[in-house]
């Protein structure tokens, strides 16, 4: 059987115009406000940028062909994807970042066409930005979702919402939310949970304050958000109730392989300088890329790109067949958000006092890949699911009497 990795010449053409977009227009404005997108202004750029990407033909690869978007499915979507994420402000300028793009994905599949024309609507076409409320302070819901606290009670005519949410990107100034609630069950019972949509001014939905972490590229925060009596009409409910963690798996490991999608395009930047900057550089009698040390950190960095396409391009394979591709995505989101960090310190020390100033962008890409390792789950947890779906199928297959030796 012939497998093509090939894509169609409309996908190579559009990785090469975002490429240029990006290089021509986005990465001056990043270098110029040091990766800081509120400095650089915030929602106002995020219009300008949308806008000037709309008119390349290259805003929202992935969204829905009726919503304004280009309808990639999750293969096309990677070398696009990685093109944009060569900048930080990339994923913002085309609106493929995080969460927006992970809600519209959901948004697409769930949501009732009432829904999708209220909500999926003016997402997609970059008219608001969204937030995805799930994480909440301990002991409430983040590694362990099944922990989740938020509660939501039946009354005439919806839900009232209760409950305090922690580390929601995005949620300054969001147009409309997602939000997770329990609706069954007690914290630490698995499932029972209900999505719900919001609109932005929805009364007892408080923004509180901004969580500062060291990334830089995002727009309105990882914030803390209290919900005091919020009603949600029955209309407004997103799939069906209780049933929230099953819909939000149609999110998650989608999510998972765009972030490595994203983030790759930061480690093939950071690899780049690096590789001019030792191509360049004389020292010791020569260039320092002809030196065995630098060669060795070249060559690591090479096998942990090589590695993580490979594994990213495996998942999105099985994702684009509909299966849930638990454990691809896991190990693909796993080792990518990993190389990621090891890619970037290695571009540092070949830099050396340039990689940890400033005249360098990398010491600041490296703070925006490290936390990677946290997000959309930390590596811990991925290799414990891992490691726990592993030792269950050789139970199984004993029980069955297969003998695996």
């Amino acid at each position: 059987m012939t497998i093509d990795l090939s894509y169609s010449p409309e996908v190579t053409d559009l990785v090469a115009r975002t490429r240029t977009f990006i290089d021509d227009v986005v990465l001056p404005l990043e270098n110029q406000y040091a990766g800081d997108i509120v400095a650089a202004g915030g929602d106002d750029l995020r219009r300008e940028l949308n806008a000037q990407a709309k008119a390349a033909g290259i805003f929202a690869p992935h969204a829905p062909v009726e919503f304004g978007g280009l309808g990639l499915n999750m293969s096309d979507r990677s070398p696009v994807f990685t093109a944009a994420g060569r900048s930080t402000f990339g994923p913002v300028a085309l609106h493929l970042g995080a969460p927006d793009e992970g809600n519209v994905h959901m948004l697409a599949e769930v949501a009732s066409p009432t829904q999708k024309d209220r909500y999926l609507a003016p997402l997609a076409k970059g008219e608001i930005r969204s937030a995805f409320a799930m994480t909440e302070p301990s002991p409430g819901a983040g590694a362990d979702p099944n922990a989740l606290r938020t509660h939501a009670v039946r009354v005439p005519g919806g839900w009232k919402i209760n409950g305090m949410k922690r580390f929601i990107t995005g949620a300054d100034g969001a147009g409309m939310w997602i939000i997770m609630a329990r609706t069954k069950g007690e914290p630490g019972d698995r499932g029972g949970a209900t999505m719900f949509l919001a609109p932005a001014g929805t009364p007892g939905i408080e923004v509180g304050r901004y969580v500062h972490t060291y990334d830089r590229g995002m727009i309105g925060g990882h914030c803390e958000v209290t919900f005091t009596d919020v009603f949600v009409p029955d209309e407004d409910v997103l799939g069906e109730p209780d049933e929230g963690y099953r819909y939000a798996q149609v999110r998650l490991g989608p999510a998972r392989m765009t972030h490595v999608m994203r983030w790759m395009g930061v480690a093939e930047r950071a690899h780049d300088i690096a590789l001019d900057y030792v191509g360049t550089r004389e020292g010791f009698g020569g260039k320092l890329g002809d030196l065995g040390m630098i060669q060795q950190m070249v060559a690591d960095n090479e096998i942990d790109l090589a590695a993580t396409r490979a594994l990213l391009t495996n998942a999105c394979w099985e994702l684009d067949q509909g299966e849930h591709a638990s454990n691809s995505t896991s190990i693909a989101k796993t080792y990518g958000a990993e190389a990621f960090s090891r890619i970037l310190d290695r571009c540092v020390q070949m830099c050396g006092g340039l990689g940890v100033s400033e005249d360098l962008p990398l010491a600041r890409l490296a703070n925006e890949v490290r936390p990677f390792r946290i997000y959309d789950g930390p590596s811990e947890v991925h290799r414990w699911a891992l490691a726990k779906r592993a030792v269950g199928r050789a139970r199984k297959a004993r029980e069955a009497g297969v003998r695996n030796v």
